[in-house]
């Protein structure tokens, strides 16, 4: 039903393609030309992990409000969530995303893009097209991709520290790397979780129940065919179509839309439709299905655990039948969650148990509005004073401002 919702616009824009063969596609902007587009500087950098793979990180230095550019700005990293990229924090413009709020606090602000997404589609060692490009999940990207960004911006501003925000899938790999590499809460001022993700025994999105039986255990015949393998695989063409479908104008705008919010878990009575339709337009944004399935597998195991290859291959990778847990009384870098009532992937009872193993939480936000959901943390149109404005506020705290 998710591949069915993604590929409908895409029919519709080939339809129409074909209908009016001389159809102009409009180019799809990048992450620093949306910056740019609101007169923010913008700049790419790139980060060559240990194992090959080519991480684009997008930055916005300083603020055109503040003229900020001579002055101290600790740096602040955001990283986005399952089948997304950096444009998550920008698609609700300068007065609502967390990037611009943060830039216009006085931030040096840098937006990460894990492997495998249409930002970080390369590795120096191994071919796009080569199936062990994609032998990689969530455990990868936080253990190497997200440690390799944070030693980058430390060296790139002199600085000892950096304040961290993720979302969804962004904050599993924070919990991964600052568990299973300790010596990296040292080097985060403030962690900031926006519908952390964890533990998933109460997962109310039809997901759970719809591939958690196919691919959530090893062994099973999908799950050895979907095994290292891109999940809804990018296309260029594909994905310009889709775009200029539901683009604004579009005369299938609406239905894209609709398709979009189907996928809204738990409603979306507070989603901007505006920030939802400018995050179509580069997602979904290309992941590797190994992620996909181990979030799967936690749903079955009720626990946070590492990727389960089947009795053989743990004894094989980690010495014993079932994957290792990840042990998250390691978590000791000052962290907040922000969580929400209306969450059906990382609902509010499976974050009472994320919130129990991790001792040394700082803070445990809920949202007070019951309607707000996953999704809306980063479109809804009442963010900025649910959320973002309180992650802001916190970080300035740290900086004693």
């Amino acid at each position: 039903m998710r591949v069915l919702i993604y590929l409908l616009p895409v029919l519709l824009a080939l339809s129409q393609a074909h209908a009016d063969p001389k159809l102009s596609l409009r180019d799809i902007f990048t992450s620093d030309e949306r910056i740019r587009s609101h007169g923010y500087p913008a700049e790419v950098h790139e980060v060559v992990t240990k194992d090959g793979y080519v991480l684009k990180l997008f930055r916005i230095p300083y603020s055109h409000k503040l003229n900020n550019e001579n002055e101290k700005r600790p740096p602040v990293l955001l990283q986005h969530g399952l089948f997304s990229n950096s444009d998550c924090f920008l698609c609700s413009g300068p007065d609502n995303s967390l990037a611009y709020l943060l830039a216009d606090a006085g931030y040096d602000v840098w937006l990460g893009n894990a492997r495998g997404n249409i930002y970080s589609r390369a590795n120096k060692l191994i071919s796009l097209k080569h199936p062990k490009f994609w032998h990689f999940d969530w455990h990868e990207i936080g253990t190497i991709d997200i440690a390799a960004m944070i030693d980058y911006i430390l060296d790139e501003t002199q600085y000892e520290q950096l304040h961290y925000a993720g979302h969804s899938q962004g904050t599993t790999v924070y919990l991964v790397l600052l568990s299973e590499r300790p010596e990296y809460n040292a080097k985060i001022k403030s962690g900031h979780l926006l519908a952390p993700c964890a533990f998933f025994d109460h997962g109310r999105s039809a997901v759970f129940r719809w591939f958690g039986p196919l691919v959530g255990t090893p062994g099973t015949v999908w799950n050895q065919l979907l095994v290292d393998t891109e999940l809804i695989p990018y296309n260029n063409l594909v994905n310009r179509l889709a775009d200029n479908s539901c683009g604004s104008g579009s005369p299938y705008e609406s239905i894209c839309k609709n398709g979009f919010l189907m996928f809204a878990n738990g409603g979306y009575e507070n989603i901007n439709l505006t920030s939802a339709q400018l995050l179509i337009e580069t997602h979904p944004a290309g992941s590797s299905s190994n992620q996909g399935i181990h979030y799967l597998q936690l749903a079955s195991s009720h626990e946070f655990r590492q990727y389960d290859w089947g009795t053989k291959k743990n004894r094989e990778i980690y010495g014993q039948d079932l994957p290792p847990d990840y042990d998250l009384s390691k978590v000791t870098a000052k962290t907040h969650s922000y969580s929400s009532q209306n969450d059906a992937l990382c609902g509010p009872q499976d974050v009472d148990t994320l919130v129990a193993e991790l001792i040394h939480l700082t803070e445990d936000h809920r949202v007070p509005l019951e309607s707000f959901n996953h999704l809306d943390f980063i479109v809804a149109r009442n963010m900025k004073e649910l959320v973002n404005d309180l992650v802001v506020d916190r970080i300035n705290g740290y900086e004693g401002r």
